[in-house]
């Protein structure tokens, strides 16, 4: 369908607004863009649009604003929410502590007919389909055409928790099509009126809104089970967001803690205790709703939650709409530094994401597609400490990580690090993987000048001293040849005393990408490593295999 249809009714959510208030919205010559009306006693109304927001007159919202409305609409549930009868449009009330109303939101609903032929094969496919994004880009929209649209040839039922698909009242709105709905008297329910409509309603497919329980994750699962194919829309933005969301995780399999044998571990790269997917996924395809016009599929929903736990690349594909023209085309994967180690790993009871690009050894705390600039060396070789004191100040910026200790590494080092209190005059950016992950204005504005960033794992000393190492390329490699062919002489030599009957030899302190070279080749000779020590003097220890 290239021309999309819209309806909102929105002279009815009109008639209840009061009367002065209406007309400012009339005056305002905005509607297709009016997202909702916003009466708060004692402020101004505003009406809230795509790209703005406008005051509707110069007078305070009264008690009797809003009993004007309230009076016109049907009564709040449990979740505070309201609506018209046979419209989409949704009113939700704010109370005050003894229960009174004092604020409503008004919300405008649309049905916009054509909006998932972008996704019209994924749907017809039989394939059950999990919808993620923000509030407000199109989830439910896109949701109650699905069901239209497969209710034309199939037996669908919807599970409306808060009317917001079918519309209020006892007749669904006519956008859902031949769709039968079925509404939950309270949120806290709606897993119970999952498994209600899979038993006595014999549906081939279930349409349900905002998964955001446990209990109505694991409903969703028993309904997949059953070979009902289901659509719905979770909280998050991200695969990654409902990977990291312990409640909803198991809508994509789950994550559970593994120990892997000694030649795995090897065969992997990664360490012996590594998260996997627990079971397979309740959904098929993942589709992040990007923009309207802009989504991320994720064909294959199990593949992609495997290759992120092993921190592989992914490659999903990009589905966009421009100018009424559909484009197919696959994201290019990241470039994956190292040898694919574990995306994922538990600390203190908690799950972490480190991204492929973030290893935890200094060489790789460096982030994507920024280059090195000047201040660290070009070449293959090695900086000894003597050489220390000719190297080129730097000046650093640390957010969010203690500049206390910052300037107890760098004084331990005897590098010369300046750190400053602006970002502007910094040369590079030192960052928690925290704050990096919550994308602080001072960090994009960093990316934006294309200045470095480095992302730590934690707030010690030594995590700030593996980042200076790598930063003014301090290789400690004391007596030995700085070349990485007399590295890669030595390593050999020691693996094949090993491999003589030598119970175990230790190479000279190394950089952490020399370090991974070393594991490497010890791997294909198939014997065991580990690293020692703290950086700068962590350095290869070389087993037989016990």
């Amino acid at each position: 369908m290239d021309q999309r249809k819209i309806t909102d009714d929105l002279q009815a959510l009109l008639s209840v607004l009061p009367p002065v208030i209406a007309e400012a919205v009339t005056a305002a010559d905005h509607s297709d863009d009016l997202l909702e009306v916003i009466l708060d006693l004692g402020r101004l109304p505003t009406a809230r649009f795509v790209d703005q927001e406008l005051m509707l007159q110069q007078v305070e919202v009264l008690h009797d604003d809003i009993d004007y409305v309230v009076d016109r609409i049907g009564e709040f549930d449990s979740d505070n929410r309201a609506g018209l009868e046979r419209t989409l449009h949704r009113i939700s009330a704010i109370r005050n502590r003894r229960g009174y109303i004092v604020g409503l939101t008004c919300r405008v609903g649309r049905a916009v007919y054509g909006t998932t032929d972008i996704i019209k094969d994924l749907i017809e496919s039989g394939k059950s389909l999990l919808l993620l994004g923000r509030p407000g880009v199109g989830k439910t929209t896109m949701l109650r055409e699905a069901a239209r649209l497969l209710a034309e040839t199939k037996r669908v039922v919807i599970v409306d928790t808060s009317n917001e698909i079918g519309g209020d009242g006892d007749v669904p709105h006519p956008a859902v099509g031949r769709a039968r709905r079925m509404q939950v008297a309270t949120p806290s329910l709606q897993h119970e009126v999952m498994i209600e409509a899979v038993e006595n309603h014999n549906p081939e497919a279930i349409v349900i809104d905002e998964i955001g329980r446990e209990l109505e994750a694991e409903a969703a699962r028993t309904i997949a089970e059953r070979g009902v194919q289901l659509i719905g829309t979770a909280h998050g933005n991200t695969l990654e967001n409902l990977l990291l969301n312990p409640t909803l995780s198991d809508l994509v399999g789950g994550i559970e803690s593994v120990t892997l044998s000694d030649e795995e571990a090897r065969r992997r790269g990664t360490q012996k205790t590594v998260l996997e997917r627990r079971s397979p996924s309740t959904f098929d395809v993942l589709i992040e709703i990007q923009t309207r016009d802009r989504l991320v599929v994720h064909q294959d929903v199990a593949l992609a939650v495997d290759a992120l736990l092993r921190g592989l690349p992914m490659s999903p594909e990009i589905r966009s709409r421009i100018d009424g023209d559909i484009r197919i085309e696959k994201a290019t994967a990241p470039r994956i530094q190292g040898n694919g180690q574990q995306g994922y790993r538990r600390q203190s009871g908690k799950m972490l994401f480190e991204h492929p690009d973030f290893r935890s050894s200094p060489a790789d705390l460096y982030p994507i597609n920024k280059p090195r600039t000047g201040f660290i060396s070009s070449d293959v070789g090695v900086q000894t400490a003597r050489d220390r004191t000719s190297l080129q100040s730097v000046r650093v910026y640390p957010y969010g990580v203690a500049r206390n200790r910052l300037s107890q590494a760098a004084k331990r080092l005897g590098v010369p690090a300046l750190i400053v209190n602006e970002p502007g005059e910094a040369d590079v950016l030192v960052t928690l993987r925290s704050y990096y992950r919550n994308r602080q204005q001072p960090i994009m504005e960093a990316e934006q000048r294309n200045v470095p960033i480095y992302v730590l794992r934690s707030n010690t000393v030594n995590q700030m001293q593996q980042f200076l190492c790598d930063l003014f390329n301090l290789h400690t490699m004391e007596g030995g040849d700085p070349g990485l062919d007399a590295v890669t002489q030595e390593t050999q030599a020691a693996i094949t005393a090993v491999m003589n009957g030598e119970r175990r030899v230790e190479l000279r302190p190394a950089a952490s990408s020399v370090r991974r070279m070393q594991h490497q080749m010890v791997r294909e000779a198939n014997l065991v490593s580990h690293s020692y020590g703290k950086e700068p003097n962590r350095r290869v220890r070389i087993f037989r295999e016990s």
